[in-house]
């Protein structure tokens, strides 16, 4: 089994303390930030940074679904989500850039062996990447 890895960024014309504020806010926010792939999205303890706990439906294609229950944790500039079913992590990296902000979020998980973990590993980061471009893009309006 493999790692799998998905990874966008996207610079935003906001300081960094104010949108690593707003990725920290699984409350307001968050729901008005994540694409459409994300459903059934809640928050199941705190909803602002360190200790939240939420959870959502992630539709990543037609034919296939996860379900996450996410812990949080903010270290310095990054946002950490870590799955309770699975092997899936996501980070959200916040770093300056000239007047604004780089972002940067990376998912990564253990992928399946064989046949199907080569195809997962070719194919499951670009539908990401998608998912990743959408929700930086939404994060960019919130904070601009």
């Amino acid at each position: 089994m493999a790692k799998v890895s998905a990874s966008s960024s996207l610079t935003i014309s906001a300081a960094p303390d104010k949108v690593l504020a707003a990725l920290s806010d699984y409350e307001t926010v968050r729901p008005r930030i994540l694409p459409e792939q994300y459903r059934d999205f809640a928050v199941v303890e705190g909803g602002q940074g360190d200790g939240t706990v939420a959870r959502w439906v992630l539709q990543a294609t037609e034919k296939r679904s996860r379900n996450v229950l996410a812990t949080v944790s903010v270290s310095g500039a990054t946002v950490t989500e870590k799955d309770a079913n699975s092997s899936m992590v996501t980070t959200y990296l916040v770093a300056p850039s000239g007047s604004g902000s780089s972002v940067t979020t990376t998912t990564e998980w253990t992928g399946a062996g064989g046949v199907g973990g080569f195809f997962e590993k070719t194919f499951a980061p670009l539908g990401l990447k998608k998912i990743q471009a959408q929700l930086l893009q939404n994060l960019s309006r919130q904070v601009e």
